[in-house]
């Protein structure tokens, strides 16, 4: 079963950037697009809307795989100061002080820095190391 499974890790990997990607760009788009709809939009030059800013952009680039380490190296420090700033002094708990999301973007950001895109990104194709399915 394990060799099964880790037959597929590669790609999974690539999944797993896509999966976190997706809503985090959604998050940015409902600072600074009001869409989703939200009482969260701000104006681009103030520090939430350079969060949408760098939630849309870098989200973008690491929905394709394109520059991931860096950019999650970004976004891991962007959701460290989000949570420190935004949810930490409401609470120590981060269930209580809606930080969850923050730490677990933050974290797996933070795991995309040393792991890499996967094989289904812009950067394994520009490197040519992309691995058949």
């Amino acid at each position: 079963m394990t060799e099964t499974l880790d037959r597929y890790a590669p790609q999974m990997l690539s999944v797993f950037r896509i999966a976190i990607a997706l809503p985090f760009i959604a998050h940015g788009t409902q600072k600074l697009l009001n869409f989703p709809a939200s009482e969260m939009s701000a104006p681009l030059f103030s520090l939430l809307g350079l969060a949408g800013f760098l939630e849309i952009v870098g989200g973008i680039l690491v929905l394709i795989g394109l520059f991931t380490r860096a950019t999650s190296f970004v976004l891991s420090g962007l959701m460290a100061v989000a949570y420190f700033m935004a949810h930490a002094p409401a609470s120590f708990f981060p269930a209580l002080n809606g930080g969850d999301a923050a730490i677990l973007w933050c974290f797996a950001f933070l795991y995309l820095v040393f792991a890499g895109p996967g094989p289904w990104s812009v950067d394994a194709s520009r490197s040519g190391s992309t691995v058949a399915a």
